[in-house]
């Protein structure tokens, strides 16, 4: 079983926080702390409207409903984007037999937006912390993929972008590993057995 992060991993990092810096008309460096600071309650299931409220308050901006769904569609929009290079390596991976799954620190709009999404047919399992209310490095939410996912963790082979995140993996028991981008990836898949002939 192979499985994925989204975001630095399948989805590249920067397209959001430079569009929703364009659309409110802010430098991205005065955006990022705020956009940042708040997400992990939002990644653990909190309110979209409670975020983004947060986050255009530390930019001394008041946000209604409207702006609420403006910034939360921009946003989802690029963390739900696959890149083109993981489009071919999902592709690989799945013309070859391997099992494929998500494990990513998500929000509930992310994560429906990616269910939703008809690249997301590719995996039998798709983990989002906002739904379990656990979110990575915590130990917990790995035990929590196995029983989503059906298998034992030494089956699994991880990819991440953060290496808090590896490092956890790799004490439960997964074969995790720091994102090296799609070419190294799908050698890595195979060197682990992973990925058939």
């Amino acid at each position: 079983m192979a499985v994925f992060d989204l975001g630095g991993v399948l989805v590249p990092s920067g397209g959001a926080l430079a569009a929703l810096a364009a659309a409110l008309d802010v430098p991205e460096g005065e955006l990022a702390g705020p956009y940042w600071a708040h997400r992990d309650a939002y990644d653990l299931g909190g309110p979209a409207a409670e975020y983004w409220r947060g986050v255009t308050a530390a930019l001394g901006r008041p946000c209604g409903a409207a702006e609420v769904a403006r910034l939360d569609g921009i946003d989802v929009a690029h963390w739900a984007a696959l890149g083109t290079e993981a489009t071919k390596l999902l592709a690989t991976a799945a013309e070859r037999g391997v099992r494929l799954a998500v494990l990513s620190n998500a929000p509930a709009s992310l994560a429906r937006a990616v269910r939703g999404a008809a690249w997301s047919a590719c995996f039998e399992t798709l983990v989002f912390s906002s739904e379990v209310a656990l979110m990575k490095p915590d130990p917990r939410i790995y035990q929590a993929a196995d029983g989503k996912i059906g298998v034992l963790p030494a089956d699994v082979v991880f990819f991440d972008d953060r290496q808090a995140n590896v490092d956890a993996a790799r004490g439960h028991g997964w074969r995790a590993h720091v994102w090296p981008g799609a070419g190294p990836a799908l050698e890595i898949l195979a060197r682990e057995g992973v990925l058939g002939g």
